[in-house]
């Protein structure tokens, strides 16, 4: 009988997922990782010059919904490449609206918008709850971030009952039809000890009760109070030190391994949560051991990227200048104190090309889930390209480059994936080697994109993209394999141990 498959990364995958409900608390739990296993924050807004040395492991954030950490090779010289693993903490979801108070029929309501592309007829009658970021006043008068994750459920989407219209099809209005219920009118009356008002402003801007001019109406005004109220008690401030926030509906249900065998995991936000977390395990273990990077004339580098799911053009998504301007300043790092001390003009002509040497001879993994071949519709999948579950993470290629795969692309990652340990769950009796599945969609089908193309543009790095194949994508409840977990870490960790010699072996000009 074989040895039956561990589930220690899925579970440890679970509890990743678990708390982070918002990009904000994606990068604040893969923080806690980072930290954990040395390495060290440092700001964009600081002189990196001399706070960054070989063998040094750092991360930074930005808005703090993306991070980027990157550990240096001991021999790392400027031009040198750089090996990158690409994700997204975002998925899509319902935000609350700037001015949410509603009321009807005796319930109170919540405004909300829709973030993404989500499948949003999976978002009703599931036992929703708050998270996300509050701006609050400390005591000495600056504004800091506060992040709010509510544990207990207080929203719901409810469906019309089937006695009331009979659809075929589940159809309804996102803006009218879409608003969660928090609760009854008259038990938040009760609550309140049935002195509920509203407050009103009179034409010179001035408050009735006297109260100075605001420029926007006050959290409190915006919001039912008792909301406010819940985020500045999970903040740990009052309610008027709530300056303003940013706060989103999420599943209570916790993620949890499934399947007759332990083989399936069911949860909220696979995509991507998944691949970011197999980024970050992936260089936490290429780096754990002390010599690791004695070798090495790379650098390592993850980039987990907020509002991928509304097309990146932001200020912290992948189509900004965060990677770019990261790999600017890595690139002319000097590798000891003598070549940093070289002649201002020596140095200069040593590294003025620098940065374009380093986006020629870098690669970029872009992780993205992928869909997994469905039993229910099988005609969906192209014949001969079906990726399945627990087989591996899936390349993905489109000849219309929707995906940014190329074939010296696939050449490197197979010889990365032959170099890697080989996953407990696996029965086979080989030391090495991590199973890869292709992916094309099918000719009479649209195919989404990822990060992969635009950062390959922009940078003329040369990029592959890759997922682990799940079920239900864009669901509130996604379905993926408990192995596969594994199976990425395994292969980002010979990824980015392997890559500085297999990168000058791939020769392509």
């Amino acid at each position: 009988m074989s040895p039956k498959p561990s589930l220690k990364s899925a579970e440890d995958f679970l509890s990743f997922v678990n708390a982070s409900p918002t990009p904000f608390h994606a990068v604040k739990s893969a923080k806690l990782r980072l930290e954990s296993a040395g390495f060290k924050q440092i700001k964009e807004r600081d002189s990196w010059s001399s706070s960054l040395h070989p063998a040094g492991k750092y991360y930074l954030t930005r808005n703090g919904s993306s991070i980027v950490a990157f550990a240096i090779g001991q021999k790392w010289k400027p031009g040198n490449p750089i090996s990158m693993i690409g994700a997204h903490t975002d998925s899509p979801c319902l935000r609350i609206k700037p001015v949410s108070k509603r009321q009807s029929d005796g319930f109170i309501q919540v405004g909300v918008e829709t973030y993404g592309g989500g499948l949003w007829h999976t978002w009703f009658d599931r036992d929703l709850s708050i998270a996300g970021r509050a701006m609050v006043k400390t005591k000495d008068g600056a504004i800091e971030q506060r992040l709010v994750k509510v544990d207990r459920p207080i929203l719901r989407v409810p469906t019309l009952a089937i006695h009331l219209e009979r659809q075929e099809n589940f159809q309804f209005n996102k803006e009218t039809q879409l608003f969660p219920i928090a609760g009854l009118v008259s038990a938040e009356l009760n609550r309140e000890g049935g002195t509920a008002k509203e407050s009103k402003d009179n034409i010179e801007g001035e408050k009735e009760d006297g109260q100075p001019f605001e420029p926007l109406q006050t959290p409190t005004d915006r919001h039912h109070p008792y909301i406010v109220q819940i985020i500045a008690e999970e903040a740990g401030v009052e309610p008027s030190e709530i300056m303003d926030f940013e706060i989103v509906l999420y599943d209570t249900q916790k993620s949890v391994i499934g399947g007759l065998n332990n083989e399936l995991i069911f949860s909220a936000r696979l995509d991507n949560l998944m691949m970011s977390f197999c980024g970050v395990e992936g260089l936490i273990s290429s780096v754990s051991s002390p010599s690791a990077l004695d070798n090495d004339s790379t650098i390592r580098l993850i980039a987990l990227f907020d509002h991928e799911e509304i097309g990146s053009q932001t200020a912290q998504g992948a189509d900004s200048n965060l990677l770019p301007s990261v790999i600017r300043r890595l690139s002319v790092l000097s590798s000891s104190e003598s070549e940093s001390d070289k002649s201002y003009d020596k140095c200069e002509s040593d590294v003025s090309t620098a940065y374009e040497q380093t986006l020629s001879t870098s690669f970029l993994i872009s992780a993205d889930m992928a869909h997994s071949v469905h039993p229910n519709y099988p005609a969906k999948a192209e014949s001969v390209h079906r990726p399945e579950m627990n087989k591996g993470p899936v390349i993905k290629i489109n000849a219309n480059a929707r995906y940014a795969t190329n074939s010296p692309g696939i050449v490197l990652l197979q010889e990365a994936a032959r170099r890697a340990k080989k996953a407990s769950s696996s029965t086979s009796s080989s030391a090495h080697g991590i199973p890869l599945q292709l992916f094309v969609v099918r000719n009479d089908s649209s195919c989404g994109s990822t990060i992969g193309p635009m950062l390959s543009a922009a940078m003329g790095t040369r990029t592959l993209d890759l997922g682990n194949p799940q079920l239900s994508m864009h669901s509130i409840r996604e379905t993926g394999g408990a192995h596969d977990v594994e199976y990425a870490i395994n292969l980002f960790e010979s990824f980015f141990e392997n890559f500085g010699e297999l990168e000058a072996k791939i020769l392509v000009d």
